[in-house]
């Protein structure tokens, strides 16, 4: 047998050893992994939404943090279903169960991170009033009810499944209230948001969303408990 056939096995084993070795040691002085909690798995939400779900200057990314997070889940499975759509977030919850949809909406629900300034008017005094009289009294003549009926007194929403509606911005209610509006965002039947926001004309969604974003969070800015309030329709998404 020629040396050279035995040389060469003999070769490829040595660079296989090294091989290892190499790894063994980089492993060994490599730092330490990132540990594996809540905080560190939702980075990829960062990006959107501010590192504790406080939301960031995008006026399309909004505030999670202190949301119920019956409403958080909610709104993870309508991505991974389709019933709202927006791509990245389509694409980022389409393979995640249930149960981590739930870690990921209960971690966001007990941030606690300071509400943003609130905006300054953009409209006039007459369309800022305007709003403001949907949202606390709602018309009854087109059997629109007040914001305020469902989301709090507060505004800070209702457990187990009733968003806040301070510390958003103009762009992003306006934008939810058409896609409401066009069938474009859907909930689990009765879909009582399309209901409501198909009786609101195209003045009544701007001064309803100028009004909100101008609202200083209160003090002790968290959802009312649960069945604190009757709510004047039935959701899908909120048990009755």
């Amino acid at each position: 047998m020629s040396s050279r056939r035995i040389f060469r096995p003999l070769l490829a084993l040595l660079l296989i050893s090294a091989a290892g070795v190499v790894s063994t040691a980089k492993a060994q002085t490599q730092q330490p992994q990132t540990p594996d909690t809540m905080e560190a798995r939702v980075q990829a939400c960062a990006a959107c939404h501010g590192t504790h779900g406080q939301g960031t200057d995008n006026d399309y990314f909004p505030r999670l943090a202190g949301k119920p997070a019956d409403y958080l889940y909610n709104q993870l499975q309508n991505f991974r279903e389709g019933r709202r759509k927006y791509p990245p977030m389509n694409y980022l919850v389409t393979y995640l169960s249930d149960d981590y949809l739930h870690q990921i909406a209960a971690y966001f629900s007990q941030q606690r991170p300071p509400y943003p300034s609130p905006a300054r008017p953009t409209v006039s005094a007459d369309t800022i009033a305007r709003g403001q009289d949907i949202v606390l009294h709602g018309d009854a003549s087109r059997q629109i009810p007040a914001c305020a009926a469902c989301h709090g007194k507060a505004l800070t929403g209702m457990e187990p499944a009733i968003p806040g509606l301070v510390g958003l911005h103009s762009d992003y209610i306006s934008a939810q209230l058409g896609a409401w509006r066009s069938g474009s965002r859907h909930a689990i039947a009765p879909d009582c948001m399309h209901e409501i926001a198909t009786r609101l004309t195209d003045d009544d969604v701007n001064a309803v969303a100028s009004w909100l974003s101008t609202q200083t969070a209160p003090q002790n800015p968290v959802p009312a408990p649960a069945r604190s309030m009757k709510t004047p329709l039935a959701c899908g998404s909120e048990p009755q």
